[in-house]
C-alpha cells in the first residue's frame, strides 16, 4: 500500500455566491444566509419579497438565487397576506366565520325572494285580463 495525500480541492463559486459578492454582501453576513439550497431564513425571505415589491420580475430573481418562480410568488403571497393581517383593526375571532356563513345565507335568501318575486309577477301577468283598448 502507498502513502498518497490527497490535493486540496479548490472550489469555484456559485452563481449565487458570485451574485452576493458583486451586490456587497458581506462574508462575514454567511450566518444570515442560509446555504444556496437549504432552508431560508425569514430575514432573507423578506429580502426577496421586497425586491418583488420593487418590482424585479420572477424569472430574474429565480435564476439568480437559485429558487423556482413558484417558490418566490409563494412567499411574496404570505408576505401579503401577513400584511394585511397586521393591518387588521382587530384581531380575527372564532365568530367571523359564522358571520361570513350568515351573510352568504342572507344574500342567498334575498336573490331566492328577488327570483320569487318576478316569478309570482309573470304569473300573475298571465292571469291579468288584456288591457282594454280606447273606444274611439
Amino acid at each position: 500500500m502507498h502513502d498518497t495525500m490527497k490535493k486540496p480541492r479548490h472550489k469555484t463559486p456559485s452563481s449565487a455566491k458570485r451574485a452576493r459578492s458583486a451586490s456587497g454582501a458581506d462574508e462575514g453576513d454567511r450566518s444570515d444566509h442560509a446555504s444556496d439550497r437549504g432552508r431560508w431564513s425569514s430575514r432573507r425571505k423578506t429580502e426577496v419579497v421586497l425586491r418583488l415589491f420593487r418590482g424585479e420580475t420572477l424569472d430574474a430573481l429565480s435564476r439568480e438565487l437559485g429558487v423556482t418562480p413558484g417558490k418566490l410568488a409563494q412567499w411574496r403571497d404570505e408576505a401579503l397576506a401577513g400584511m394585511q393581517a397586521g393591518l387588521q383593526s382587530r384581531e380575527p375571532d372564532h365568530r367571523d366565520g359564522f358571520i361570513h356563513d350568515l351573510k352568504a345565507k342572507v344574500g342567498d335568501q334575498a336573490m331566492q325572494i328577488e327570483l320569487l318575486e318576478k316569478k309570482i309577477e309573470i304569473l300573475e301577468d298571465g292571469l291579468r285580463p288584456p288591457p282594454r283598448r280606447p273606444s274611439l
